[in-house]
């Protein structure tokens, strides 16, 4: 494992180094005043309101809402950030169509979303292109922020969940045979599989096997009892949320007992899921009961607000309006190469994921956490 992960670490470095014609071109100041940022700031907003993920996309709403209302009322001053929200449906045709609408008719400098990783590769190339700020709060598939220099994203990419994630539950759980079971029409999906499974290669576990599914399924007990027969040690769930919690209900159905470790489980999933959930385990930024910045805050106004704990997918799209609102305050002018010099540049923010920072790919960096259900609620893997 330690030699891996100094692998890991030296290519990181090397990755780093590439990337360092990006970091001098975007530190290069773009004007030569500030410019007066009083008055109102459109940005566009692209989340999935219908189809597969469209329950994910209104919670993640709720938290840009949120913080576009605590940031109106107190961060800007006289500067006011309005929201332009568009539906890209839960496809990445719907993302790109609606990219275009936000760039060519409604002519916004910067765009929130897509939230889905297939969303987020359709649809960042047009931001690009049209040299547009875009910053995705939760597509975590590898290489999305190197696409260029315009495009950014809050959540870790998969490798380096997978590979913390893993060298965390296999120190206290010491699987030594594993299986994996993946969306194979998502990206994330089948992007935290491969990387799951190049970690195991890497520290000598075996995948004894690996199973498929797609979105909208509902039926995995095929997969399952496949699975079972080959009696792993743990189960590894790469999956969008709609398919978690029947994955979960329809394992405990078969009796199976082993440690369930799934992608990104939030309270959601877990009450959805009700005592199937109990002793799941997930690799996550946060946790409602983190002494992060303004996180106790956080919780308990959102919690009068809407009735609700919020979940990791409207914390995350709660902190990236902080995260865009902190580049817009330190800009010097409020278009798109301003914001993107500002993104960029941003570094130990404090967040209420902990000190946040970009990469010099626009990926993020900030710790992970393993989570475990336990007594119905995520707690701290320990």
């Amino acid at each position: 494992m330690k030699t891996f992960i100094v692998i890991v670490a030296i290519a990181t470095l090397i990755g780093g180094f590439s990337a360092c014609e990006r970091i001098s071109h975007i530190t290069q100041p773009t004007t030569p005043e500030t410019e007066d940022k009083s008055g109102e700031i459109s940005i566009g907003v692209v989340l999935p309101l219908t189809g597969h993920v469209a329950s994910t996309g209104e919670r993640m709403k709720q938290g840009m809402e949120f913080a576009l209302n605590e940031i109106n009322n107190a961060q800007l001053g006289d500067t006011r950030l309005k929201f332009i929200i568009e539906d890209d449906t839960s496809t990445p045709e719907g993302a790109v169509a609606a990219f275009n609408k936000l760039i060519h008719e409604d002519g916004v400098s910067v765009i929130i979303g897509p939230a889905t990783s297939s969303a987020t590769r359709a649809a960042f190339p047009v931001a690009q292109e049209n040299r547009i700020v875009a910053i995705s709060p939760t597509a975590g598939a590898r290489a999305l922020g190197a696409i260029g220099d315009f495009v950014f994203r809050v959540p870790l990419a998969t490798n380096i969940v997978a590979l913390q994630g893993v060298e965390t539950t296999y120190a206290k759980l010491n699987y030594q045979r594993v299986a994996t079971m993946y969306n194979e029409t998502d990206l994330f999906s089948t992007d935290r599989d491969t990387a799951l499974r190049e970690t195991f290669t890497a520290i000598g576990v075996e995948v004894l096997t690996t199973e498929v599914f797609q979105s909208g399924d509902t039926d995995f007990s095929a997969q399952l009892t496949r699975i079972k027969a080959l009696e792993p040690d743990a189960i590894f769930v790469s999956a969008l949320p709609p398919e978690k919690p029947g994955i979960l209900i329809q394992a405990r159905e078969l009796d199976i007992s082993v440690p369930f470790i799934v992608s990104s489980l939030t309270s959601v999933d877990v009450e959805a899921a009700d005592a199937a959930a109990e002793g799941a385990i997930t690799f996550i930024g946060w946790l409602s009961t983190d002494d992060t910045p303004g996180n106790q805050a956080f919780v308990q106004n959102y919690n009068m607000t809407y009735g609700t704990t919020p979940d990791v997918f409207a914390v995350a799209s709660y902190t990236s309006v902080y995260i865009l609102a902190e580049a817009i305050k330190n800009a010097q002018a409020t278009d798109a190469i301003s914001i993107r010099d500002a993104l960029a540049n941003i570094s130990n923010l404090d967040t209420v994921f902990g000190k946040f920072s970009f990469n010099a790919d626009g990926d993020a960096i900030y710790e992970e956490k393993a989570l475990i259900v336990k007594d119905g609620m995520l707690q701290p893997f320990e």
